[in-house]
């Protein structure tokens, strides 16, 4: 192995003992889900949005909210309603009569770690004040824009079974979640323990683990991760295979995919693998760091045909059947 690779494998090594901290002090509260946990915190180290999807009581909400408690850093919750308006998250001008001026008043974005809870309850037009936080870090009011937080994340969560009252995200929108992550129901022993720990009508206390100037360290120490130009170029293959199924063997897949991942969706493959290698203590990538994420990064970004959900196949399905058939170097 090259020495740089092992300087940065030592490095990540060393400081990956805050992160088994943050897990230990997540666990207090969140039974299972390893699975959510590890990715809201691969999206903290690198710097990716996370949507989240599951019927309601699988601790969706109480996850986001214990990982926000572990970390001194501000946390809101915007709690998304039909009748809420793109003000009540960006903030607004307001105007006082006595001298006549409008004063800024900053909305619940201006935070580190917003809970988008039931993002898909509000219109479209509300669900996109958050495209230039989510994308530029900023916010535009009025003729004023001003930076947000560092570290900002937006961890959303939505419903899927019930759709009375609900709106599909834009797209530009979901593409700018790193992830989608689908929650499943937990083991019957996972729920005995939930039983145990909740019943007992006591809040757990957490106690915070991490700075935001760590954070903000550790994903100095991710970037540094070594990615070979033979996955760089796996990572390109994947992707166009989404757009282009054809010219990888993939002929079937081609009525059934309406539109392939964007260029953010090459980005995003590379950072959240250099999160995953970074979780397991490696200072390189490998191609398992590659597939245990490319489907929680692709499955929003594959858009089925009307065909595709004749024959009750998701973007899930062909995502799989891409990454089966791509050839890992």
């Amino acid at each position: 192995m090259d020495a740089s690779i092992r300087e940065i494998s030592a490095k990540v090594k060393d400081e990956s003992g805050l992160l088994a901290d943050l897990l230990r002090e997540v666990g207090k509260v969140i039974v299972g889900q390893q699975y959510l946990v590890e990715r809201l915190l691969m999206a903290l180290l690198a710097d990716g949005h996370i949507l989240i999807e599951g019927v309601p009581g699988l601790a969706k909400t109480m996850s986001v909210k214990t990982l926000a408690r572990s970390i001194n850093t501000p946390f809101q919750r915007i709690q998304f309603t039909p009748d809420l308006l793109p003000a009540d998250i960006v903030g607004t001008l307001v105007y006082n009569p006595k001298d006549g001026q409008f004063t800024i008043k900053k909305g619940p974005i201006f935070s580190s770690i917003i809970l988008a809870d039931e993002i898909n309850r509000a219109p479209s037009k509300v669900q996109s004040a958050l495209l230039e936080a989510m994308q530029e870090r900023q916010v535009t009011i009025g003729e004023n824009t001003f930076p947000l937080p560092k570290p900002f994340l937006v961890l959303a969560t939505q419903n899927p079974i019930e759709q009375e009252g609900t709106y599909p995200l834009p797209e530009a929108q979901v593409d700018r979640f790193m992830m989608k992550l689908v929650i499943t129901y937990p083991t019957k022993k996972e729920e005995r323990e939930i039983l145990e720990r909740m019943s007992i009508g006591r809040e757990i206390s957490i106690t915070p683990v991490l700075q935001p100037h760590k954070i903000l360290h550790l994903r100095d120490v991710m970037d540094q991760i070594y990615v070979d130009d033979k996955l760089k170029e796996y990572i390109l293959d994947i992707v166009f295979a989404t757009r282009d199924p054809a010219q990888y063997k993939l002929q079937d897949l081609k009525p059934l995919i309406a539109y392939g991942a964007s260029p953010r969706a090459s980005i995003m493959l590379i950072r959240a693998a250099k999160a995953h290698a970074f979780l397991r203590g490696r200072g390189y990538v490998t191609p398992d760091d590659i597939k245990q994420i490319g489907l929680d990064v692709l499955r929003h970004r594959v858009l089925v045909t009307y065909e595709a959900e004749a024959e009750d196949l998701t973007s899930d399905d062909l995502v799989k059947k891409i990454f089966d058939q791509v050839e890992v170097p």
